[in-house]
């Protein structure tokens, strides 16, 4: 019987496209039927600043052929790619394995040096599911979805350019709507926690927590640190800035956002499901990736 499988290619990258010749005919040989597409499906891209309206919604990013009948997907790039390959296969409910061919590799589960044992181990079935949190981003004028996307890592909203203070009004679910002046705020998922709004001076979160994260940019009172609350409390963001600004999603999708518009986060019922061949520690990985945890000063022999 032919079994399917898809293959998600950065077509930008010499490297991801010469690898996915020799994975597709890996999986051939395997009798495996291949649906190969390009990661820029899923770069929702930065919507025109009058002309924003998303009617079809955050499932529109999942490719032709990508159904229920692919037992998983392969992901050839880097973190940005594996962002992209996360709404095409995320309401697919379709399992990915994640091969850099890029730069740090966060997101990755394997490499081109272990490349072939992987893709062995995945033909076998030797393999486990990870799961992880996604939100929806909604931009929402009265009751019209003006913008909508499915987001991995994080939202950020904030001024164009990004030089002068904004001020925002956040209602957190059932609790007392929360008053921001910053440069922008991000709402963040455990797996963004480590991207944006770790540079931004908010805390590492393990993935398996069910959290949403509130980080202010550059914050214009000692009081506005990074908030961590539950992930089924739904966010709305109220910009109470006079000026349009830009809201960026996971680094390659956004739009321009009105003083009449508002930003609603929710909690997607879609989950991005990993691949993991082996046991993935997450504070190892933090430690081969950001070298945290790591000792700065030699200790003495005993």
């Amino acid at each position: 019987m032919v079994r399917k499988a898809g293959l998600i290619v950065n077509d930008g990258k010499e490297l991801a496209v010469h690898t996915a010749s020799s994975v597709q005919e890996k999986l051939e040989k395997s009798n495996y039927e291949v649906v190969r597409v390009s990661s820029s499906g899923g770069m929702v891209g930065f919507a025109n600043p009058d002309q924003h309206v998303r009617p079809l919604g955050y499932t529109n990013c999942v490719p032709e052929g990508f159904d229920s009948a692919m037992e998983f997907a392969i992901v050839l790039g880097g973190d940005g790619t594996v962002l992209s390959a996360a709404r095409q296969t995320a309401p697919a409910k379709i399992p990915i394995l994640t091969i850099n061919t890029g730069h740090l590799g966060f997101l990755a589960e394997a490499y081109l040096s272990n490349l072939n044992e992987a893709i062995d181990k995945l033909i076998i079935g030797n393999w486990d599911i990870e799961e992880r949190t996604c939100f929806i981003i909604s931009v929402m004028r009265n009751d019209q979805r003006r913008w909508e996307s499915l987001c991995l890592n994080e939202m950020a909203l904030h001024r164009e350019p990004l030089t002068s203070m904004c001020h925002f009004e956040i209602s957190i679910g059932r609790h007392a709507p929360v008053d921001i002046s910053a440069d922008g705020v991000i709402l963040s998922t455990p797996t963004g926690s480590t991207a944006y709004s770790l540079s931004a001076g908010g805390p590492v979160i393990t993935p398996d927590c069910p959290v949403v994260q509130l980080t202010p940019i550059a914050p214009h009172s000692l009081a506005s640190r990074a908030l961590v609350f539950n992930d089924s409390e739904p966010v709305t963001v109220f910009p109470a800035t006079p000026e349009r600004l830009v809201m960026v999603v996971d680094g390659n999708a956004g739009c321009y956002v009105w003083p009449e518009d508002r930003v609603l986060i929710r909690k997607s019922k879609h989950s991005v499901k990993f691949i993991r061949l082996e046991d993935h520690e997450f504070f190892q990985v933090l430690r081969n990736k950001l070298g945290w945890g790591l000792p700065h000063v030699a200790k003495p022999n005993k």
